[in-house]
């Protein structure tokens, strides 16, 4: 039986085949590129004809175009796929967009595109774009269903698309090689908490944990670096609330997936033309405290906005939830209080590191090993002050003792001995099933 990492290798082995295999399938890749780029240009000066179907405009521009050229049935059939994609899907990435076993894709040039698969980056080269005009055509299709463009007056945007994945593009002046994309593909898979004991993320002990915390309505901050999974784990936990519960969720571009029957979903709004208009993430965390919220689940915290989250789960918001980008939890609470000392409330730290300890019951670190796998790498409580700083008491945790032979991290995942004192508040909501985690000795004389 195939080990995880062995699976992923394979993966990533056939990926690269499938790119060898279509220089061996065509192997003059530059004249179909050539013809392609024809038939696109002509597309796109001339207007397709209303009275003919789209198969057969396809078919009629393919002949008259390799008029003189000797291209075997295959070649033609790979030919007509192109100009397919380009009217009815998103050109030369419409086939990596609908890959699920692809993570990441990163246009860097119209010849220089990278897709990620299970963590690792491999540079395709049977993908291209014409130049960096058919870029920005292609990420202006992607983005318009949600109302928001890309253009020399408006040369960045970070957007959602139709599927839940997320886009971020750059453009001319403000990248100075050409447009910049990367698409963040949403999981469909990854929308349980067993997929992720599947996969080695955390252990059986930890996902109860988590979903009795959830329950329970602790208010958790989900932190990591960039990649890490900090979203995919915020959307499973999200999951573990009850139906009866009203939920907001605020986001810059909406990736949460809840399925609960009473969620209000709110988005960011960029400013206009004339730098007005903007809705903040702040703004929408001050709005949702007069929505009657049960819960209030924030995308990410970056700035201003973090005082007002901590407010709210100080003033009977309970069970609030969001994430942050930062290494280990501790350095999730130093960055916490650099936000909130930033958005110019004028108190002294002491007591805005009294307002954390007050509101975050625990802090959730995950991370993207070296071999491209997600863990769960520590689970703590904040417990008070040492000195100067908060003192954290992990639960859970992830400890690396080195690498495989293959390059496999190797570790365990541990369990601290003694009784987290946020155990007393998930007890308190009537939730008693984690007794023979943290009471086994009770638990094995009982039965």
């Amino acid at each position: 039986m195939k080990t995880l990492r062995e699976a992923f290798d394979v993966q990533v082995k056939q990926k690269k085949q499938d790119i060898l295999n279509d220089y061996e399938i065509f192997p003059d890749k530059k004249l179909l590129d050539m013809l392609r780029t024809e038939i696109i240009e002509n597309l796109i000066d001339n207007d397709m004809p209303s009275n003919v179907s789209l198969t057969e405009w396809i078919n009629d521009e393919i002949d008259k175009t390799i008029e003189g050229y000797d291209l075997t049935n295959l070649e033609r059939s790979h030919l007509f796929n192109l100009i397919d994609n380009e009217i009815n899907g998103y050109g030369p990435i419409s086939e990596l967009l609908e890959d699920d076993n692809i993570t990441e894709i990163m246009i860097n040039s119209p010849d220089e595109i990278y897709i990620e698969i299970d963590g690792q980056l491999v540079k395709d080269d049977s993908v291209s774009f014409i130049n960096d005009e058919h870029i920005i055509r292609t990420v202006q299709r992607l983005i318009e269903p949600m109302g928001r463009t890309i253009d020399a007056t408006n040369p960045m945007v970070d957007s959602r698309l139709e599927d839940g994945s997320r886009i971020n593009a750059v453009i001319p002046p403000l990248s100075t090689k050409g447009p910049v994309v990367t698409i963040r593909k949403f999981k469909e898979s990854m929308t349980s908490i067993d997929e992720l004991i599947r996969i080695g993320s955390l252990t059986p002990y930890m996902a109860r944990f988590l979903d009795a915390a959830v329950r329970g309505k602790l208010n958790i901050i989900v932190c990591g670096g960039t990649g890490s999974g900090k979203t995919t784990l915020l959307n499973i936990l999200s999951g573990f609330i009850h139906d009866n519960e009203r939920i907001i969720t605020i986001e810059d571009a909406a990736e949460l997936r809840l399925n609960q029957p009473h969620v209000i979903s709110l988005e960011t709004r960029t400013m206009n033309y004339d730098a007005e208009g903007e809705i903040s993430i702040r703004d929408l965390v001050i709005n949702s405290l007069r929505m009657r919220p049960d819960r209030i689940i924030v995308g990410e915290v970056r700035g201003k906005e973090a005082f007002d989250m901590l407010q709210a789960m100080n003033t009977g918001h309970d069970g609030s939830l969001t994430t942050l980008h930062a290494n280990s939890p501790a350095d999730a609470l130093n960055r916490l209080e650099t936000m909130v000392l930033m958005g110019g409330i004028d108190i002294p730290i002491k007591a805005v590191r009294e307002y954390i300890v007050s509101a975050i019951d625990l802090v959730v670190n995950i991370e993207r090993m070296s071999d491209g796998r997600r863990k769960v790498t520590s689970i703590c409580e904040l417990e008070n002050f040492s000195g100067d700083e908060i003192k954290l008491k992990e639960i859970f945790a992830f400890r690396q003792k080195g690498l495989t032979d293959k390059g496999e991290v190797d570790g365990e995942f541990i369990l601290y001995k003694g009784v987290p004192k946020v155990l007393k508040k998930i007890r308190a909501r009537g939730i008693e099933d984690l007794d023979d985690i943290f009471y086994p000795e009770k638990t094995n004389k009982e039965s």
